[in-house]
């Protein structure tokens, strides 16, 4: 049976690595035997990891796919991709493995296919899934990630090369773009904000190109696109006069004025309705603590009701998180509560050697923050920076601590300013919540308190590691009835009532 098979030759491959089953990540051993289990009856299965779950679990993924025989498609990141190709390849060659990968668009008889999201789509819509089962690891990110391939983005050069496919009708191009410009010059958010369009908003657009045929992309695909299942928005930055757009009909102002339409599906899934269906699928996802322990629904979208539901955490941690959340902080929309930043990461900074890094997601009041801190300690102090001081402070949006920490050194402080909780002024998270409040639901602990309690999760995995500290300076972790679920999402930590030089 490919069960055992898998879980002999995984525990003879660790062995002679000179590792035990349990060394580096603990459940290699049952998640090998799931995933054979899975390939042999085409379950549907759904592997629930712990938040900054050790890499090295790939391993215990990869050898039912070197011993079976059922065809798969493996969709990987580009960080996965990697580590597969340069790591754990070499791995299951020197332990007489075979895996043989294929990337490119006609896999034939290859065993496995390497896909990133885009091209899963890809394939999807051309009928070339049939036969294989779907292998979708980081399966936390699906959703993000077919959004992101689904996006469609249109700017100056788009508007021109419309004009030159309908010469007779620039002049009427012309007025609606202008049209829209003086609408985005007027958003009271400024140009640091999307400005979420209506679907009123793009009526006349929507109604224009209703007459055009041909378009030429990505017109084309727009128009296919929209109703309620996406959401679209403006963003604007100023630009120079030479780069101005070129189209015909705006005034000199309003070509000072750069900006660009953007649109994506509020849920991915429903706008490729059956793309996990037909076949089996082994679906490993990073969610928080799980979502059922926390008293949460949902979590991510992940497109497919499961037959087997695992959760294969972490161990339970033995040194407690230590935790600075004074009470009765401000909340982030007291006038004061810059201040109040500026005054603790002081403290906070002069208290703690090592890296100290500063997350926070809003723009204007990060930048406030690093220039107050900078004022204090210099050239220390850096924003959104992958080689900072040993002593150093960096100022951070969440996303970008997610993206580059493995990069980084481990800090021995994060401060969380604010919690990472998605904001409405999001064009994306403000049509998302309008939809779910339209069903009824509970917009706030059915998306953005589980998204928030998994990207928090991730944050603080390499502060466990080094044995750091931990501060919540956001007011709402003690001052509303969810913060309690914040806290055991951290768990275990211990309180520390007052600061002490370290």
């Amino acid at each position: 049976m490919l069960e055992a098979q898998a879980h002999h030759e995984l525990k003879a491959l660790l062995r002679r690595e000179g590792r035990g089953a349990h060394d580096g990540w603990p459940h290699q051993l049952s998640l090998c035997r799931l995933v054979a289990r899975s390939l042999r009856r085409g379950d549907r299965t759904l592997v629930r990891l712990t938040p900054g779950s050790d890499p090295g679990w790939l391993l215990g993924l990869l050898v039912p796919l070197a011993l079976g025989e059922t065809p798969v498609v493996l969709v990987l990141s580009q960080g996965l991709k990697q580590r597969l190709l340069q790591v754990e390849l070499a791995r299951l060659g020197r332990a007489g493995l075979s895996l043989p990968c294929y990337e490119g668009e006609d896999p034939g008889n290859t065993k496995v296919w390497l896909l990133s999201v885009p091209e899963l789509v890809s394939a999807w819509r051309g009928d070339r899934l049939k036969g294989r089962q779907l292998v979708i690891p980081e399966a936390e990110q699906l959703d993000a990630r077919l959004r992101a391939s689904l996006a469609l983005r249109l700017d100056a050069a788009d508007w021109e090369r419309l004009a030159r496919a309908h010469p007779a009708l620039r002049t009427g191009l012309g007025e609606l773009y202008s049209r829209l410009s003086r609408q985005v010059m007027a958003h009271p958010g400024g140009s640091r904000r999307p400005l979420l369009l209506s679907p009123e908003d793009e009526a006349p657009l929507r109604q224009l190109l209703g007459l055009l045929h041909p378009l030429p992309e990505p017109w084309a695909t727009w128009r296919s696109s929209g109703g309620d299942a996406w959401v679209s928005w403006t963003e604007q930055e100023p630009t120079r006069a030479e780069q101005a757009p070129s189209v015909e009909g705006l005034p000199p102002a309003e070509r000072l004025l750069q900006w660009s339409l953007h649109r994506q599906p509020l849920e991915p899934l429903r706008v490729l309705e059956g793309l996990m269906d037909g076949q089996g699928a082994v679906v490993v996802a990073e969610l928080a603590s799980t979502m059922g322990q926390l008293g949460l629904p949902g979590g991510p979208a992940l497109g497919l009701e499961p037959d087997v539901v695992v959760d294969l955490g972490a161990e339970p941690l033995a040194d407690p998180l230590p935790l600075y959340a004074p009470l009765r902080q401000p909340l982030p929309n007291s006038p004061r509560y810059g201040e109040h930043l500026l005054e603790q990461c002081r403290r906070l900074v002069l208290g703690q050697g090592g890296l100290t890094l500063v997350l926070l997601d809003d723009e204007g009041l990060r930048l406030s923050l690093a220039s107050g801190l900078a004022a204090e300690f210099g050239s220390r102090v850096v924003h959104e920076h992958t080689a900072p001081e040993s002593h150093g402070v960096v100022c951070a949006r969440w996303s970008w601590w997610l993206t580059h920490q493995g990069r980084m050194p481990d800090p021995s402080q994060i401060v969380v300013a604010l919690l990472p909780i998605a904001s409405l002024d999001d064009p994306l998270t403000a049509a998302q919540v309008l939809a779910l409040r339209r069903e009824g639901r509970d917009w706030f602990r059915e998306r953005l308190l589980p998204d928030g309690l998994t990207r928090l999760q991730l944050g603080v995995v390499g502060l466990r590691r080094q044995g750091g500290r931990l501060a919540v300076l956001d007011g709402r972790l003690r001052g509303r009835s969810w913060g309690r679920q914040v806290l055991r999402a951290l768990e275990p930590w211990v309180n520390l009532s007052r600061l002490l030089p370290h």
